[in-house]
């Protein structure tokens, strides 16, 4: 339950390893659209984990992965 003034902490859904992914944030060049996840640096797989709709967004998934720099690929 989230009462007021208190934020809920977010837990990771997948463990970010910088060896062998990039943290990325895909924006659509046609609506805006951006998706923030992990790309694989081997074979390219993306895997998405969040919508982000601002940047507060951004900075939760940030915080929750322990990301200081993502790439915007279009």
């Amino acid at each position: 339950m989230k009462f007021f003034g208190h934020k809920k902490k977010h837990e990771p859904t997948i463990q970010f390893d910088p060896e062998t992914q990039d943290a990325v944030i895909r924006s659509s060049i046609c609506t805006g659209e951006k998706v923030a996840g992990f790309k694989n640096k081997a074979d390219g797989h993306f895997t998405e984990l969040m919508l982000i709709k601002s940047p507060a967004d951004e900075k939760i998934f940030k915080e929750t992965y322990g990301v200081e720099n993502i790439r915007v690929e279009y």
